[in-house]
């Protein structure tokens, strides 16, 4: 589901591919991702990555054709609020997020009384990314950003995404091995960006580790943490019109989405 923001953000000016922010040429075919991985990796040196990340996150990536696929035949977002509810809250998804609540019960207490975020909200965007922790991708994420900070159409978005990626490995949250999800990079069980990951992942279950992929209790305090970060206001309301609804968007720009985030949050409370 996170693909449906970046497909926003592309329409949003995010497809700069004359105006590459790195030195590292982009380009349209696989002949060229030699040289352009090779000056990559010398600019996240210069940028204060490790040898030892750069080569294990890079080490053997390839230009992936699949992904190039993946990104250009995505469709336009349109669909009724009635189709999507249909597809995306499902009675059965309804009653599995009731038992979530139950189940994190504490931990979304902390969660709302530190970032402000009511739980049913957290629990409703995890149910909506990835059937809470279920349906996360297995694509790995440094061939697929790679692949996407190469290609033309999005080259400077990508490799912000890409740099930050081997910044997550840096800090030490997670392994390159681990770091699989969705074809455009999305990874974890609330489908972070890396960008996103790396201001927002939190370590919320006090392990000394922002783990997304197999953490819970991470996953749901990110998610607060990410939204109160995009200005979230305690105890508002989140349905159209209201202040918070605004920032569901800023988590997916489709306001289709937004709204049924809301309508799967009322569910959840009742």
């Amino acid at each position: 589901m996170r693909g449906l923001a970046i497909a926003a953000l592309a329409g949003a000016g995010m497809s700069m591919a004359a105006s590459a922010a790195s030195a590292a040429q982009c380009g349209n075919g696989p002949e060229g991702f030699g040289a352009w991985l090779t000056q990559f990796k010398q600019e996240a040196a210069s940028a204060g990555i490790s040898p030892a990340v750069i080569n294990a996150a890079l080490g053997d990536v390839a230009y992936d054709r699949r992904i190039i696929g993946l990104d250009r035949n995505q469709r336009h977002f349109k669909v009724s609020f009635e189709k999507f509810i249909a597809n995306r809250v499902s009675p059965g998804r309804i009653a599995k997020g009731r038992q979530m609540m139950q189940r994190h019960a504490s931990t979304l207490r902390r969660i709302e009384s530190q970032y402000g975020v009511p739980g049913e909200i957290v629990v409703a965007i995890w149910g909506m990314e990835t059937d809470y922790g279920v349906v996360r991708g297995n694509i790995p994420a440094f061939r697929a950003l790679s692949t996407l900070a190469y290609d033309c159409r999005r080259s400077e978005f990508f490799t912000r995404q890409l740099m930050d990626a081997l910044r997550v490995v840096q800090r030490g949250d997670l392994s390159p091995q681990q770091m699989r999800g969705a074809w455009a990079g999305e990874i974890g069980q609330a489908q972070f960006m890396p960008s996103a990951y790396y201001r927002y992942a939190v370590d919320f279950d006090g392990n000394g580790h922002a783990d997304l992929i197999n953490s819970s209790a991470d996953t749901l305090g990110s998610i607060a943490n990410y939204l109160r970060g995009h200005g979230w206001s305690r105890g508002a309301g989140y349905h159209p019109g209201q202040p918070n609804f605004a920032v569901m968007r800023e988590w997916n720009k489709a306001e289709v989405y937004a709204r049924a985030l809301g309508y799967f949050a009322d569910k959840l409370k009742n």
